[in-house]
This record gives structure tokens, C-alpha cells and sequence, in this order.
């Protein structure tokens, strides 16, 4: 097994110059952020501190409300064979990466891999909260999405090709995903820290509707 030390500063640098100047929220420094929660969990929860960080650093790379062309080529897996990985330790990496994204109110969760559930975790930390608020607008403004609109009400996709046509008003995402994601975490660690960002979520929602009606 190559030694993920050597790695992980090849890979860090590919990513900062591929996610740099993103507009939707999965800019560098997401990346940054999902890394050290990742690595705050996995010292609590006895993950592979080496791998997590991997992981984290890959997690958004071909995400696919990012790419401006379907392909089905993968740049994490062509980014980690670039770097001396084996095709045996890319495929699993990228496996991990794979299960990562939520894909829908009504599809479960499917992680099997305690070093992807922390990154997982990480992630979904990162959509919550005030800066989860802030990137949820930032996403909505870069794809030309409304902030709110009464008569275009949330939608609990059942399907992952649903869940990705959806192109609701932002106010929308909250019911359709944030509010969700308290109770989809996999670690203690991690649940632990949803409940204050979690209600940061309730109050904003709260605080918007009173605005919107005037009050």
C-alpha cells in the first residue's frame, strides 16, 4: 500500500486548483472544512486518519451538480492512480466517495465504511448551520434558483434521478434536505455536534417566515 502521507499533499494541491474559484457553496475551502471536522471525528471515533483525510480532500471532485458536462470518467480515481495508488486502493477510495452525497429524502443512506461515514459526516456538518444557511444561498444564486416561492412547495424525492432534476427555490432545500440530515449522521461524535447547528437552522426558518409575512 503506498503511504498516504506521500498523497495526500499531491492530491490537496490538484483539488485547491480545481475547486479555487467555485461559486456554489464546494469551493476550496468546503473542502478545507469537511477535512479537519472529518479529522476532529475520526480521532474520536478510531478511524484512519490517513484515509479520512483522503477521502475528504476527493469527496466533492466529481460530484455531479458541479460537473458542466456528464462523463463518466473520474477525476479522483485518475488523480490518485497519478499519484502512486494502486488501482485496488483508487477503486476503494473511490467506492467510499461514491456512497458520500445524499441522494434523496426517500433513498437510504448506504455507507458500510466506518472512514466514509465520518467523512460523510463531516460533510453533512458542513450543509447545516450558518454556513450550511450560507452555502445553500450561494448554491441557489449560482444556479439562477429563486430564494423562496409559496406556490412551488418542497418535494421528498423517492429517487435519486428525482432528487437530481430538482431545481426548487433555496427556502425549498431546507425541507427537502437540511433539516434532515441531524438524524442521517452515523457517529455519536457527529450527532453530538448537529444540535446547536441544527437549531441555528429552525431559528433562521422561523425568523424567515415572520419576515416574509410581514411581522
Amino acid at each position: 500500500m503506498r503511504d498516504y502521507s506521500e498523497v495526500i499533499p499531491v492530491i490537496e494541491q490538484r483539488v485547491k486548483q480545481q475547486m479555487e474559484n467555485d461559486s456554489t457553496g464546494h469551493d476550496w475551502w468546503h473542502v478545507d472544512r469537511v477535512r479537519r471536522t472529518a479529522l476532529i471525528i475520526c480521532e474520536r471515533e478510531q478511524g484512519n486518519a490517513e484515509r479520512v483525510e483522503l477521502v475528504a480532500l476527493l469527496h466533492d471532485v466529481d460530484d455531479w451538480k458541479l460537473k458542466k458536462e456528464p462523463t463518466s470518467e473520474s477525476l479522483a480515481n485518475q488523480w490518485l492512480l497519478d499519484a502512486g495508488v494502486s488501482e485496488e486502493e483508487s477503486h476503494q477510495i473511490c467506492e467510499i466517495i461514491d456512497r458520500i452525497s445524499f441522494k434523496g429524502h426517500g433513498v437510504e443512506d448506504n455507507m458500510p465504511f466506518l472512514d466514509g461515514q465520518i467523512v460523510q459526516d463531516a460533510d453533512r456538518l458542513d450543509a447545516i448551520g450558518a454556513i450550511g444557511i450560507a452555502r445553500c444561498f450561494a448554491f441557489g444564486g449560482a444556479k439562477d434558483r429563486a430564494i423562496y416561492d409559496p406556490h412551488d412547495p418542497p418535494v421528498m424525492h423517492q429517487s435519486f434521478e428525482d432528487y437530481k432534476t430538482k431545481s426548487g427555490p433555496s427556502i425549498n432545500h431546507f425541507y427537502e434536505k437540511l433539516l434532515h440530515l441531524k438524524d442521517r449522521l452515523n457517529t455519536p461524535t457527529a450527532r453530538t455536534m448537529s444540535e446547536e447547528r441544527h437549531a441555528f437552522l429552525e431559528t433562521f426558518l422561523k425568523q424567515f417566515d415572520k419576515e416574509w409575512n410581514g411581522l
